[in-house]
């Protein structure tokens, strides 16, 4: 080949696109945001019979409507010059729902190859797709492939090189609406979704009238149907007087026309349908229940929390005795080199008492995301967004809002993010806003020690419920922002909610070992150098070294921003020191108050009862940690977040508007919790 094949590849969410994208790929990917646009993009290399391929995989969209960015995205790429094939990849198990996209891209007019994923969810419920007919009806190459088991992937690179110079193959199909079609065209032989009559020669006559005013214009009839939808960006590139063509807009007519073919295109190719009983209906029924389905949630939630804690405190156990062994190891060969007491403090002391404190918590992570993937891959997490909903509509956003709130649970940065698929630019805004009041996995540590210290018969309990106070003020901080906001008419959800399914065990593994490695990341990096600077503030001042940390540049910035936090029952200049640490992370929180209060191994029996003896002479007891707790669930997320936000808003007036806010909800709740506490 004189250059390199380019293939774009689309799909709906969750229909295994990514995993068919890296197994072609593997590790010659990179990952980039579109030039002026912060939308993830992929691209990979690929080779097959001496052909190079350029491979892009485009953000996971149920349509090419153009609302979205991820949307507007996909079809500006696809509509580009560059690319040579695209390959559609649909979940066989959700046919029906994937087709629409699949038609969307046709229309376009490029070269498209559809690949069929997980047909053997279609073998498990006893269906079998017509893989003759489908190709048929549809005009395109139509390739089953696996791509968690790597089956079909020389097959279809096979259909990709040889259908890149065609548009569409032999089309034998017939629209049962449109038997008695008298329109002076006969668009069967050339369309694969052909419409009523009126629709056509409303696609005929604007067609003729854009290659009138714009002379000869690629794939003219996709042009017509969108400004028939009255498509903004269309309608602006091709701005041209319809008025006496176009009495209204067409969009939600061509939106039923392509599902009624496809109804005919299923009763075709889709054998045995209705003759296996679905499980998932009937979990569904009690999982998606509107009256069980939350309740339920937090149900499930809970018992993730009970087993973070069981499980992962007995795993830390042992965490506990390697870091005192490690420590202690560490101090001895340090003393016999003869090593200054400068550094040897700020070693044992600073770097490993910090980061070691955190890297005890691993084990409560561990779990957390074991958990988390279990519930993603089984596909429960899909019904929780869907669940939602109702309560989303009612705050005035979308169910799909929900969905970066969920991913929060886990990391706030990625979470953030998945706001660009929101429509409406202020929904966006607003999920933005309130996503950092879910509590992400580097707010646990925090729970779990606390928790531990003060509460030590219901520490679960008291952590579960950091989780339901950030979901409730989330929730309520949407409310008021939408009542004091714009009205408008809220979209109801549209989500895949996929096929329960026993999960993956390499699916999940890979899930947790990603989130294992990030929390080993940040301790290796953020963590570390915030533990080198907690050390330095609090053992230096302008005259150099000090012994007591009271005489710090720490102690004198914490007691300058004492009375603002005294309210709350935060009065002491180790804990504003602490929280004005967790801002870089926030598990320096935790290895702050190692550093603080000069804690070895701050996890550990003798270390929680060091540091609780420490805080109670200054009267801190379980309302002052509880309060504490609530302050770090709320106020300013970690510097990663603020850049993130910054990016996605490309605002550093919202970003600030942010910051500011949250802490002032940290604040107020804090001091709210504190002040009504201490009556009792």
């Amino acid at each position: 080949m004189e250059k390199s094949l380019n293939v774009a590849f689309v799909g709906n969410p969750n229909c295994g696109k990514t995993t068919l994208f890296n197994a072609y790929t593997g590790a010659k990917l990179k990952v980039a945001n579109w030039p002026g646009v912060s939308v993830e993009k992929k691209e990979g290399s690929y080779k097959y019979q001496g052909n190079d391929f350029k491979l892009v995989d485009l953000p996971g969209i149920y349509s090419l409507t153009s609302y979205s960015m991820e949307e507007k995205v996909s079809r500006q790429y696809i509509l580009d010059d560059e690319v040579d094939v695209v390959v559609d990849i649909a979940d066989a198990s959700s046919l029906e729902r994937n087709l629409y996209l699949t038609l969307q891209l046709i229309e376009l007019g490029k070269p498209v190859v559809l690949a069929l994923n997980m047909m053997d969810i279609v073998e498990q419920r006893g269906m079998e797709i017509d893989l003759h007919r489908l190709p048929e009806m549809l005009g395109i190459p139509v390739v089953p492939v696996s791509a968690r088991k790597k089956k079909g992937l020389d097959i279809l690179m096979h259909a990709v090189v040889h259908h890149k110079d065609k548009k569409l193959d032999n089309l034998e199909h017939e629209h049962k609406n449109n038997k008695m079609s008298k329109h002076k065209h006969d668009h069967h032989q050339e369309c694969v979704v052909v419409y009523s009559d009126e629709i056509e020669e409303k696609i005929d006559l604007v067609s003729e009238r854009l290659e009138n005013t714009y002379g000869v214009i690629n794939n003219v009839r996709w042009h017509a149907i969108k400004l028939l939808e009255m498509d903004i960006e269309i309608q602006e590139k091709y701005p041209v007087d319809l008025s006496d063509i176009i009495d209204r807009n067409y969009e939600a007519d061509i939106t039923n026309q392509k599902y009624d073919f496809i109804e005919e295109i299923i009763e075709e190719v889709l054998v045995n349908k209705d003759e296996k009983a679905e499980a998932t209906d009937k979990i569904d029924s009690v999982l998606t229940n509107r009256y069980f389905g939350i309740p339920v949630f937090l149900i499930i939630m809970a018992l993730v929390f009970f087993f973070t804690f069981t499980i992962g405190d007995f795993l830390k156990g042992g965490f506990e005795v390697g870091l005192d062994a490690f420590s202690e190891t560490t101090k001895t060969l340090l003393e016999s080199l003869n090593v200054g007491a400068t550094l040897t403090s700020l070693i044992v002391d600073g770097i490993i008492a910090g980061v070691g404190g955190i890297l005890t918590f691993l084990p409560n992570i561990f779990i957390l995301f074991l958990a988390l993937g279990f519930l993603e891959d089984s596909g429960y997490m899909a019904r929780v967004a869907y669940v939602m909903d109702g309560l989303m509509g009612k705050m005035g956003l979308s169910g799909r809002a929900f969905i970066p709130m969920i991913l929060g649970y886990g990391c706030t940065v990625p979470a953030v993010m998945a706001a660009r698929t929101l429509e409406d630019e202020k929904d966006r805004l607003k999920t933005i806003l309130i996503t950092p009041f879910m509590s992400c996995s580097a707010r646990l540590p925090i729970y779990v020690l606390f928790s531990e210290v003060f509460f030590p018969n219901y520490a679960m309990a008291v952590a579960f419920s950091m989780y339901v106070i950030g979901l409730v003020v989330a929730i309520l901080v949407a409310i008021i922002a939408g009542k004091i906001g714009y009205k408008k008419e809220v979209n109801t959800l549209l989500i895949e909610l996929p096929e329960y399914k026993a999960p993956n065990a390499r699916t999940i593994a890979i899930y947790v070992w990603e989130k294992v490695k990030d929390y080993l990341s940040k301790a290796g990096t953020t963590i570390f150098v915030a533990s080198i600077f907690m050390w330095f503030i609090l053992n230096f001042n302008f005259t150099g070294m000090v012994e007591d940390i009271s005489q710090s540049f720490g102690a004198s910035i914490g007691r300058g921003l004492v009375p603002v936090l005294k309210p709350a029952g935060l009065g002491m200049w180790q804990i504003v020191v602490a929280l004005i640490s967790g801002i870089a992370a926030k598990e320096v929180v935790v290895s702050s108050f190692t550093v603080l209060f000069s804690v070895s191994n701050i996890t550990s029996v003798a270390g929680m009862a060091a540091m609780a003896g420490s805080l109670g002479e200054y009267g801190f007891g379980p309302l002052n940690a509880y309060s504490l707790m609530i302050f770090c669930l709320l106020y300013t997320p970690c510097m990663a977040t603020i850049a993130t936000v910054k990016k996605e808003t490309n605002s550093w007036k919202f970003t600030i508007f942010m910051i500011l806010f949250q802490l002032a909800v940290a604040w107020g709740m804090s001091t709210l919790v504190f002040q009504i506490g201490s009556l009792f």
